[in-house]
């Protein structure tokens, strides 16, 4: 996997892929779908699979100041791709420039000049070109004038609604971590820097590693059964973890607390990758300290037994 960032001065082996297009800012389901239409395409036309998304997304650069909505990170998207055969990501610079091209410019000055692309596929309800104004339709025209080959993917839908990045958001924001799973194609998880925190889940036989989300989108407040990777490791740690502000001891700092069952090692510094597989229970304060304590105890009970389906010491 390569990935290229610009569509300007381009090798001549960067050039001609087919290209599955758009925002790519968690492979889901629905992206795959995609991915794969694209790969068929790349086949009929004798040439390399590629993936183009904009950076920064569009909706961090319109508004800049927006709640985090990041499902995954760039280096686990590009495992998803690679693992559906895509041989190089193009990531577009979003610019005030492009913000404002034309889809005919769009697709002329990225597209063409600059990908020398063979072909592009995008899901059927792909938009493009300032304020929104390219449709699939108009990609199709533009694709006879100038050359390339399109294709368009149905869209994915779940029985209710369409596969979306915006629908596996409001899955997690609702705690719902089992039917974002089933949309995302796999469990959601994070990875994140274990930084140091106030060290008192070790007063109270609980240590945690305490992650920092940065731009990751929220999951609902709440207690989780967790599987967490160490880097190097292909080997996951079951475990519980705290998503919120702490209500009892502080109830100010939004924090992930991971408490691994059966681990004894030093974390800080270290990047964990931590995997949601369960919903436990929503946030809640408690009276004090033991009654947090005996509720935390609880609580790994139920992870424990969640993930191994065989209860043990926590």
């Amino acid at each position: 996997m390569h990935r290229i960032s610009g569509y300007t001065s381009l090798e001549a082996k960067q050039r001609g892929a087919v290209i599955a297009l758009g925002n790519f800012d968690g492979v889901h389901e629905g992206h795959a779908r995609v991915v794969e239409r694209a790969a068929q395409l790349a086949q009929t036309c004798h040439a390399p699979l590629g993936v183009a998304l904009f950076h920064p997304h569009p909706r961090r650069f319109f508004a800049p100041d927006a709640p985090p909505f990041r499902l995954m990170s760039a280096d686990r998207r590009d495992e998803r791709l690679t693992g559906l055969g895509v041989k190089t990501v193009y990531e577009l610079p979003f610019t005030a420039e492009m913000s404002q091209m034309s889809p005919e410019s769009f697709v002329k000055e990225v597209l063409v000049d600059g990908l020398g692309i063979a072909g592009v596929v995008t899901g059927l309800d792909f938009h493009f070109g300032k304020g929104r104004a390219g449709s699939a339709e108009d990609l199709a025209d533009l694709g006879r004038r100038y050359g390339f080959q399109t294709a368009f993917a149905e869209l994915l839908d779940n029985g209710v609604d369409k596969v979306s990045s915006t629908r596996i958001r409001k899955a997690l924001s609702d705690g719902d971590v089992k039917a974002a799973a089933t949309l995302l194609g796999e469990v959601w998880s994070i990875e994140g820097e274990v930084l140091h925190g106030d060290k008192r889940g070790r007063t109270i036989g609980f240590p945690t590693a305490n992650i920092a989300l940065g731009d990751y989108t929220r999951p609902a407040y709440g207690v989780y059964a967790v599987q967490a990777k160490l880097p190097g490791q292909a080997k996951a740690h079951p475990g519980v973890a705290n998503f919120g502000k702490r209500p009892t001891v502080d109830g100010e700092t939004e924090r992930l607390e991971v408490h691994l069952f059966d681990f004894d090692g030093d974390l800080y510094g270290q990047t964990l990758s931590v995997s949601f597989e369960a919903f436990i229970r929503p946030e809640k304060a408690f009276a004090g300290i033991d009654a947090l304590k005996a509720q935390i105890a609880e609580d790994a009970l139920s992870a424990r037994t969640l993930l191994t389906g065989a209860a043990g010491p926590v």
